[in-house]
């Protein structure tokens, strides 16, 4: 049940991360100089908690294949981040959060080439986890695509989305930016997936990572930037939004997700995503003054119907594998006693 919750409350913090970051780029940020900042301040934050949480008495060793593994996965995400920023400069947040449900798809396909996850089509977990990876899917879509009458609407607007409806926008270069975010996203997460088997501590894989990033976007900001405005923390959205961003987008975030794929693996985590366009209208809806609109409702239970069904696939997965375990851990028992009665007869 914790993994279910911090896999809620890590959608709620990428979501709100989304809506700051399009704030601060639209405020004249550029995209190099966000990232950069946002995970500085999430190595400040990672490292303390590392060296609290990772005491040198039961902290693994690091060997160079997970040397590697973290510049693997900090690449991955830098490239993530680039293509993701750059798709919601050119479009909004929530197509950002809408094409993001491309990564369930984009995992499971990657998960069953690395043998992460079973695909047997005789199988009822398989053909569950499958089909509701395509219903979660498309009910992300049908937020998006169908608004229908509303059902609850508000005078009230805020001054947030009046500056970013104001901004603008260029969907089709967007989206492919944002579909690329995705496939890089899913690519992350599986090779997460190896560098914690590896090096089973969260905390400091994920300050690796963030590291990572700030190296790899502080040499690509001095390269391609030449506005050094661009940097200023002033306006003050711009400070929020990396305040925002560095302790609760990366630091919070990817701790999180980073426990949640050692405990349940990349394709729990992935399936979260479209939880994310529920969590998305709830938040337009509460504190955005945003209306609710028919396509919203219908939406989003046909998110709830294949989220639930993919999570029956894994329960009953699980409950096989247990199965067999038990009976692994049982068979040289039974071998014993039967040696026993044996010399006892003989």
């Amino acid at each position: 049940m914790k993994e279910y919750a911090g896999m809620v409350a890590a959608q709620t913090a990428q979501v709100l991360l989304m809506i700051v970051s399009k704030s601060a780029i639209a405020a004249g940020m550029s995209n190099y100089s966000f990232i950069f900042y946002s995970n500085l301040l999430a190595s400040l934050v990672l490292l303390p908690l590392s060296l609290i949480f990772h005491r040198s008495v039961n902290r693994p060793a690091i060997s160079t294949i997970v040397v590697c593994g973290f510049f693997l996965i900090g690449m991955l995400g830098f490239l993530a981040q680039v293509t993701g920023y750059t798709g919601i400069s050119y479009s909004s947040a929530t197509l950002a959060t809408t094409l993001l449900n491309l990564i369930p798809g984009f995992t499971f396909i990657l998960a069953i080439i690395c043998r992460m996850e079973t695909f047997q089509l005789g199988s009822s977990a398989t053909r569950a986890k499958f089909i509701g990876t395509v219903v979660s899917v498309a009910g992300a879509i049908m937020v998006t695509l169908y608004k229908g009458p509303a059902i609850l609407s508000s005078p009230l607007k805020s001054e947030i989305v009046k500056n970013l409806s104001g901004q603008p926008s260029n969907w089709v270069l967007g989206g492919i930016f944002l579909a690329i975010d995705a496939a890089f996203s899913s690519a992350y997460i599986i090779a997460q997936a190896f560098v914690l088997k590896k090096y089973p501590a969260e905390m400091i894989v994920m300050f690796a990572y963030c590291f990572v990033c700030t190296i790899l976007s502080g040499l690509t900001s001095l390269i391609v930037e030449d506005d050094l405005s661009s940097y200023s923390l002033q306006p003050k959205k711009r400070l929020f939004s990396i305040l925002y961003s560095g302790i609760f987008g990366s630091a919070f975030q990817v701790t999180v997700q980073a426990w949640c794929v050692r405990r349940k693996g990349p394709f729990f985590v992935a399936m979260f995503h479209p939880v994310g366009i529920v969590i998305s209208t709830l938040i337009g809806v509460i504190f955005l003054g945003d209306g609710f609109y028919l396509g919203s409702l219908m939406g989003s239970i046909v998110v709830v119907i294949g989220f639930y069904s993919v999570m029956w696939g894994k329960a009953k997965d699980e409950k096989i594998v247990a199965v067999l375990k038990t009976e692994d851990e049982q068979a040289p028992l039974v071998q014993d006693v039967e040696e026993q009665m044996t010399l006892s007869s003989s």
